[in-house]
């Protein structure tokens, strides 16, 4: 099997890709296709196929789910005495839009991001969308076994450090309020509903931007059900600057 996959990259086109996935994440892709379309920003888009552009937009939305179940998974057999609420963090931390883009431009993975112009190439989300649908890429070729001993083994325990992580508090409440005075737009976070009675009382939060519901959360405290449907604004926010991109 290693002579046969030197050989192949040795006499490919497509070499180059070969050795970077191979020095990147430890193994030669069976189809190089899906990696290089993996690597395909939008403003790259080539043509339609069925209505369906080409692009790494498709498998993007496969590798967020992947890297969510994946480090969820990582989590909570680490930490097997920690709360939801922690479990919930670090993930978010990990997972999160640019915590993706510093790990793709530490692994390299921009170098080889195909852009139609400068624009695209330094989109902020870039990095991490390639990696996102990189690791998208890598589950349809491989599998969620391989992949899930790949992720955890070459990147998570290797190029994150949970210790700094533990002590880093994210407050997406504050981020909100920030983009909401930037832009001049009203935010506010309101108790909706409250559900139970005594210690069994859950508060419900809504996060309201410009009038309008963006997320809505449960807990057992408001300042707990503010951190969760804040968290959830938040990926609603970044997803909408990113399509403005």
């Amino acid at each position: 099997m290693f002579l046969k996959n030197t050989y192949k990259v040795k006499f490919s086109k497509n070499k180059k890709i070969y050795k970077s996935i191979k020095n990147i994440f430890g193994f030669y892709p069976g189809n190089v296709f899906l990696y290089k379309l993996a690597l395909r920003h939008k403003s790259a888009t080539k043509k339609k196929i069925n209505g369906l552009k080409v692009n790494n937009e498709r498998l993007e939305f496969l590798g967020d789910a992947l890297i969510s179940a994946i480090v969820a998974e990582f989590l909570f057999r680490k930490y097997p005495f920690e709360s939801e609420g922690f479990l919930t963090d670090m993930r978010s931390k990990i997972v999160s839009r640019s915590a993706l883009n510093k790990l793709s431009l530490k692994l390299g993975l921009n170098s080889h991001i195909v852009a139609g112009n400068e624009q695209g190439k330094n989109a902020r989300s870039a990095g991490g969308d390639a990696f996102e649908a990189f690791i998208g890429a890598m589950y349809l070729d491989k599998g969620y076994d391989f992949t899930r001993k790949v992720l955890t083994d070459r990147i998570i325990k290797l190029h994150i450090d949970l210790e700094v992580l533990e002590s880093t508090e994210v407050n997406y409440k504050s981020k909100i309020v920030e983009w909401s005075q930037k832009n001049k737009i009203s935010a506010s976070f309101d108790v909706v509903d409250e559900i139970g009675q005594k210690f069994h009382k859950q508060y419900e939060v809504a996060v309201m931007i410009d009038g309008k519901e963006v997320s809505k959360a449960r807990d057992f405290s408001i300042r707990g059900a503010e951190k969760i449907a804040a968290e959830k604004a938040w990926k609603v926010l970044s997803e909408s600057e990113q399509e403005k991109e």
